[in-house]
């Protein structure tokens, strides 16, 4: 790990670092699969599983069967079921509490506003099993989902090498109730869920991490469906002073090291911690020392970073809560590591990376509802808007635009 001063250029490559997805090679391959599949769709899919997963399937091998869900649950150990089941009530309490809701308001001048909130009709999940299934992605993306009322929701996952998928990842699916599932990954998955195929049907949303080709294909096919947000490699701060546990801010940041390219950032007033944590972690290339002056100064750093997680491993640390702005998900104190957040807390772990956070929030039950705006007017609260529509028209010369409103008065 690398030990910068809070006004050096080395942060502020940090500040300014961004999710690379504009490296031609990649951009001109992902452009050709999606391409592809819109003109060739289910006869693109298998070509693409037997080229990148070397899998050699049919067209009704694609979707995994009732029967492969059932068998799923001798493969698995009878108590990550009770775990499960724990999982799922944390995330239904927190995500209820989130549901945004209809509203309507009667003006006594005849006027009728309102908001109706709709979930979303069909949704994509994307499930990443190259270097390993991320099970917990499959309750961290559907469960948002399912509570903000989406009924319909698709999953697809890269099968391995024999062509089967991940029994955590068919367990957990099947508890969910989300009954269709296909053995695709890649591009050419997203493609399939954003224009459809004979046997896929497309969706409004796509949502789920991937690898770099996943992301771009989601930026391409961005307008045809939405998505979630665009993600990249994971990443962590620290805030931490001499009063700090130095070994529970050594294994937060060693735990980054499990992710390629992910990005662990210590920020301390303290040069003896500042000393330690370098020694313990010479070999972390993606692992930076951040010095300052005092803990409201490591805030402000962490605001400029605007990191994917945030750890607060200082005494009280819920008085720094108003100060930070820029963050995915904020953990507070020492005993509310990230993995408590990756996998049981509840607020899902689909967080902005790349700086991202200063605009981008985590996944809500929000992204899976749409909002249509009611407006109704009575003919005497519409006469005495009349003078202050006229002189906007005016103003930019939609002279009809007027006229459809005087009309009505003739």
């Amino acid at each position: 790990m690398k030990i910068i001063r809070s006004n050096s250029k080395d942060l502020e490559k940090l500040e300014t670092r961004f999710i690379d997805l504009q490296k031609k090679r990649i951009k001109e391959r992902v452009d050709r699969i999606i391409h592809d599949v819109r003109l060739n769709g289910d006869d693109a899919l298998l070509r693409y599983t037997r080229k990148f997963d070397g899998v050699k399937m049919t067209l009704k091998q694609m979707q995994v069967t009732e029967a492969e869900k059932s068998a799923a649950y001798q493969d698995i150990k009878p108590e990550f079921i009770s775990t499960l089941k724990k999982i799922i009530a944390n995330i239904t309490k927190f995500y209820t509490k989130q549901k945004k809701h209809s509203w309507k308001q009667f003006n006594q001048d005849g006027v009728f506003l309102g908001e109706k909130i709709d979930p979303l009709g069909r949704v994509g999940v994307y499930v990443p099993a190259g270097t390993a299934p991320l099970v917990s992605c499959v309750y961290m993306s559907v469960l948002p989902a399912q509570i903000a009322g989406v009924k319909d929701i698709v999953l697809v996952t890269p099968p391995d090498k024999n062509g089967h998928v991940n029994p955590h990842i068919l367990v957990v699916a099947d508890l969910l109730k989300v009954s269709e599932i296909y053995r695709i990954g890649g591009a050419q998955a997203i493609a399939a869920l954003a224009f459809g195929t004979k046997t896929i049907k497309k969706v409004d949303k796509i949502v789920g991490p991937g690898n770099n080709y996943v992301t771009e294909a989601k930026r391409q096919v961005f307008g045809y469906c939405d998505i979630d947000m665009l993600a990249g490699p994971t990443e962590l701060v620290v805030i931490a002073n001499r009063n700090s546990c130095a070994d529970f801010v050594l294994s937060d940041l060693a735990a980054q090291a499990e992710h390629a390219g992910g990005l662990a950032v210590l920020i301390t007033p303290s040069k003896s911690l500042a000393k330690q944590v370098k020694q313990a972690l010479p070999g972390n290339e993606n692992g930076y020392i951040v010095l300052v002056k005092n803990l409201d100064e490591a805030v402000e750093v962490s605001n400029r970073i605007a990191p994917e997680h945030l750890e607060i491993l200082t005494n009280n640390p819920r008085k720094f809560v108003k100060s930070v702005k820029n963050t995915g998900s904020l953990f507070l104190g020492p005993y509310s590591p990230v993995a408590i957040g990756d996998y049981f807390a509840g607020p899902s772990h689909v967080l902005p990376t790349g700086g991202t956070a200063r605009f981008f929030s985590g996944l809500t039950t929000n992204d899976f509802l749409r909002s249509t705006h009611i407006i109704s007017y009575s003919k005497k609260s519409l006469e005495e808007s009349r003078p202050h529509i006229e002189k906007l028209c005016q103003i930019e010369g939609l002279i009809k635009h007027f006229d459809s409103v005087k009309k009505r008065f003739d």
